[in-house]
């Protein structure tokens, strides 16, 4: 039995004054990547130095100015991987490099010197508040908790005072969801008061989500608590650190947000411990498509995929948000439908707003692309291989095509599972342009009668064509050419015939052009209908090419040759 009495559900608090569910999300928060050490520290294969270069400058190309680049004090690999930033000029004038510590001092006396030659670093501290660790790790009440961050505080701020660069400080009560708010608020008030920071020379008071331990909105009123009760709040960036174990990670920061965080720490792709950081690419994407800019270089995503994947030794789900290879994908038949239609309105409307349904985004803009967009398997409709058809290949199949060619298609799609757009096309042509047995077109000649006011038709055609190999002429009347090939046919093969519908379309553009025509033709005797597709640079060519695909497919030919 799952035995769900073993657990107890985590306090909501009373906050009935709550303002953050009226309020939007209206533009991008300060950044800050965790990769190289939240992210770094959860892998099974930790980077190497290398590769902790390749991800901090590609960090940068990203546009973090904030980067957390690890815990020198505890980590020879991390303490060597920051004085090659140093001593390699790595660090550009505009990035506050971010390394953390525990509030003991000769941890912070060995971060001191692993930041020599930073221009800015922003040192940070942290000491675990909650209730629970108290009493089960540390076995302290609130007042010693307190001590721990305002001495930890001071040691940073003699160490500061004599750096010749900029120090900005953060602190973190670690847990601080699992933490009672009034005691959350008085220490992060002693280490505010401690610091003395003001408007000019701020503190960074960073709230992490160390464990998703409720709802979203619960973290949201915590969050807006704080930030309204906090003491000299100019003073201070409201920062959020949120953790996904319950898998709202982003929905956490979003509301954060919304609450009156500034500051966000996260990672690419949600790397990080247990279930991981929040993803900040999600959080990004999540603004650009609600037009906000998010500040970051993010237009380019497979190439965070590669570098992601190749140094942190983690793929990226196939269906995770933006970056999944399935994410800009649709295998139900009505979204394929849905997007080909969208698709084709907004190019009609000329639409400089993207709105398509079932694509929050256009894919082309994060540098994803469009081709994937549908897939087709035995889930999929007529509107997806339609949609197939015209995106890869330029045929613009008429809507009463759909269904005859979709059928096809499933039937392969029932056999192999998906069906790639080259088998698509492969299908299409075995279907419709190579029906050439056992009639096949090879000349057309067109007189105008137009002139000879005693014919009750205008056009006169020649048509040379074999018949299971044997080549034979006929010639024939009708107005136009497509009637005159029509009433041809029915008199060599005794079969009366209806044309239904005809649609025809160029190719390509350009002098070399080529036309398809769509031939919808009724075998009146069978009562049989069927669509034929013929494809040439002359138009009247390919209408008489898409008759004898028709007839071909009727088996019109073979029923004359059996009688």
């Amino acid at each position: 039995m799952l035995n769900y009495t073993r657990y107890e559900r985590n306090p909501v608090m009373d906050y009935p004054g709550r303002k953050w569910p009226n309020k939007e999300v209206e533009k991008a928060p300060i950044w800050c990547s965790v990769d190289l050490r939240d992210g770094n520290q959860a892998l099974i294969d930790p980077m190497v130095v290398e590769e902790k270069i390749e991800m901090f400058q590609y960090l940068i190309k990203l546009g973090f100015r904030d980067i957390e680049i690890g815990f020198p004090a505890a980590s020879q690999i991390e303490y060597d991987f920051l004085r090659q930033l140093v001593d390699r000029k790595m660090i550009p004038d505009d990035v506050r490099v971010q390394v953390l510590t525990q509030c003991r001092e000769e941890l912070i006396d060995r971060t001191f010197q692993a930041i020599e030659g930073c221009k800015q670093v922003i040192v940070h501290i942290y000491n675990s508040t909650s209730s629970l660790q108290r009493d089960v790790v540390f076995g302290m009440d609130r007042e010693e908790i307190i001590n721990i961050a305002v001495q930890g505080t001071k040691w940073v701020k003699e160490r500061a005072a004599h750096f010749p660069g900029k120090i900005i400080l953060e602190y973190s009560p670690e847990s601080f969801t699992g933490t009672e708010l009034d005691f959350a608020l008085d220490i992060c008030t002693a280490v505010q008061e401690t610091w003395g920071a003001t408007k000019e020379e701020p503190i960074i008071i960073n709230l992490p989500s160390t464990v998703e331990m409720t709802t979203p909105n619960v973290y949201a009123d915590q969050i807006e608590w704080m930030n309204e009760n906090f003491k000299n709040r100019e003073s201070i960036i409201l920062s959020v650190h949120p953790h996904n174990d319950r898998g709202t990670g982003v929905a956490s920061t979003e509301l954060a947000l919304l609450a009156g965080a500034e500051r966000v720490e996260g990672t690419l792709f949600g790397n990080g411990e247990r279930t991981g950081n929040v993803d900040v690419l999600n959080v990004a994407y999540n603004m650009f498509s609600q037009g906000i800019d998010p500040k970051l270089h993010i237009e380019r995503i497979n190439e965070s995929i590669e570098i992601y994947e190749r140094c942190c030794k983690i793929p990226v789900h196939p269906r995770h948000p933006y970056a999944g290879k399935l994410v800009f994908t649709a295998f139900s038949g009505s979204h394929q439908d849905a997007i080909n239609k969208g698709v084709k309105a907004m190019k009609e409307r000329e639409s400089k707003i993207w709105k398509v349904p079932y694509l929050p985004i256009d894919p082309a803009d994060i540098g994803r692309e469009y081709e994937p967009i549908v897939r087709i398997n035995s889930q999929s409709g007529k509107g997806g291989v339609a949609f197939i058809m015209d995106t890869y290949f330029g045929f613009k199949l008429p809507k009463g095509m759909h269904k005859e060619f979709a059928n096809a298609i499933q039937h392969i799609s029932e056999k192999q599972g998906e069906v790639s757009p080259d088998q698509i096309m492969e299908k299409f042509r075995e279907e419709y342009l190579e029906q050439k047995e056992p009639i096949h077109f090879r000349k057309l000649k067109v007189d105008d009668l137009s002139e000879e006011t005693t014919s009750r038709f205008d056009t006169k055609v020649t048509v040379t064509y074999t018949d299971y190999g044997v080549e034979k002429v006929f010639e024939a009347v009708g107005n136009g050419p497509i009637d005159a090939v029509k009433r041809g046919l029915q008199e060599v093969l005794g079969e009366e015939m209806k044309i239904l519908d005809y649609e025809e379309h160029a190719l390509q553009s350009g002098s070399s052009s080529q036309a398809a025509a769509y031939i919808h033709l009724l075998d009146v005797d069978w009562g049989k209908v069927t669509y034929g597709v013929g494809v040439s640079s002359n138009i009247t060519r390919a209408s008489v090419r898409a008759i004898f695909s028709a007839i071909n497919r009727l088996g019109i030919g073979r029923k004359n040759r059996e009688n």
